[in-house]
């Protein structure tokens, strides 16, 4: 399993000469090549493309000396970074004829530098990367001793608010294997709480800490006062610069709250296999447009889809494994006896003809689990299932899973 690691480095004011005069040759390359891009896309050239803008650079050495200082791969991967973002321009661009191409790099730009499997060198607290700058200072950083990698695949070396340098080192990290031991765990993943159930039938609840609540309106209230401000002007760039401290730290607090979360449920679950709801977010939107709090809560966020990455590689590090299924009807089918109901997000509870009493989400863990064992032909953990329900007063009708979709890995 390939894991990323980011860690901050100090280098010396010659190190940041170096680094800055190479990062200024790949702004120009992306530049460059960008201009090239935007003249073909306007004349209605074809052959433009990444392949054709790679095999020109030994040309482009040739006749500018200067950027044979840096090595050819990062190179390439400015022009495949470039080429990502005009794939990305061109899907917006078939649904909306109004898209913008992709903007050039300012001078103050500092382009990150992407080491793709070769071009460094790593030993035991150091890390050296590789260039022909004239100045022959060596790019040789040292990190932490807590990080031990193995087999390091790339580096990339970036800089925060144009003062702090980071390394970013993506390695390989071995995961234990996989042993099914008939135990499951069933969640709904929500906004605000996450609600799973278990084998056994036993349901409990994660609540969702949301640090990022605290900050919603003190970012309001910067930005409203920062756009109310002549643009770059002294008190612009002041109110501009809080404002960006504080969408940081709101990130960086939702995000150490999600990793801890994630560490709690893999190392107290019994289960080694954890089953997900798979939960299309931006469908979910698009069916309730008027919900503002849920809008502000899904859109441009990413929180559960990263949740879900963070619960998944944790999962595989010691040797359990989560498996997502597709959740559709989970909430609106009554998990007793199947009968569809209109659910909307105010409606918490289930109430059902058949007696069925039960928390929305509960209600939908349930269905997940059902579902998960049934369409995987589990039947005698699906009957164990039932049977540990039927302890608490849910009678399931076992004749609705008997056709199923399989399930989405």
């Amino acid at each position: 399993m390939q894991l990323t690691q980011q860690i901050k480095i100090k280098p010396t004011t010659a190190q940041e000469v170096v680094l800055n005069t190479l990062s200024e040759k790949c702004r120009l390359i992306y530049n460059f090549a960008l201009k090239e891009r935007k003249e073909a896309f306007k004349n209605k050239l074809e052959g433009i493309n990444y392949i054709k803008q790679q095999n020109d650079l030994p040309e482009l050495k040739t006749k500018y000396p200067e950027y044979s200082w840096i090595y050819s791969k990062v190179l390439q991967y400015t022009l495949r970074t470039l080429d990502a973002d005009y794939k990305s321009f061109f899907q917006s661009y078939k649904k909306d004829k109004n898209a913008k191409l992709p903007k050039f790099k300012g001078k103050k730009y500092f382009t990150t530098m992407v080491y793709n499997q070769s071009g460094f060198k790593h030993r035991k607290g150091f890390i050296e990367l590789s260039h022909k700058h004239p100045a022959k200072t060596k790019l040789l950083f040292k990190i932490p001793d807590k990080f031990i990698f193995e087999k390091i695949y790339q580096i990339a070396i970036y800089k925060k608010d144009n003062k702090d340098y980071y390394l970013s080192v993506t390695y390989q990290k071995p995961e234990l294997k996989y042993k099914d031991n008939k135990l499951y765990q069933a969640f709904d993943l929500g906004v605000t709480k996450h609600t799973a159930v278990n084998s056994k039938g036993e349901f409990i609840e994660f609540i969702n800490k949301r640090p990022d609540r605290y900050w919603e309106d003190k970012i309001q209230k910067a930005q409203s006062r920062r756009d109310h401000c002549r643009k770059k002007s002294n008190r612009w760039n002041l109110l501009n610069k809080n404002l960006k401290l504080m969408k940081r730290k709101s990130a960086n607090q939702l995000k150490d709250s999600q990793h801890k979360l994630s560490r709690k449920i893999v190392d107290n679950t019994k289960a080694n296999t954890i089953i997900l709801g798979k939960l299309e977010t931006k469908k979910l939107s698009q069916k309730n447009k008027y919900s503002k709090g849920l809008n502000k809560s899904l859109q441009n966020t990413g929180n559960i889809s990263r949740f879900v990455r963070f619960l998944t590689y944790k999962a595989k590090l010691i040797g359990k494994r989560t498996i997502e299924i597709n959740e559709r009807g989970t909430s609106k089918k009554c998990c007793v006896c199947g009968k569809l109901h209109n659910m909307p997000l105010y409606k918490r509870i289930m109430i059902c003809d058949c007696g069925n009493l039960l928390d929305r989400d509960k209600n939908s863990t349930v269905n997940i689990m059902s579902k998960f064992l049934s369409q995987n032909g589990m039947w005698t953990s699906y009957q164990q299932f039932a049977g540990n329900l039927r302890k608490t007063g849910l009678v399931i009708d076992m004749t609705r899973y008997s056709q199923e979709a399989p399930f989405v890995r």
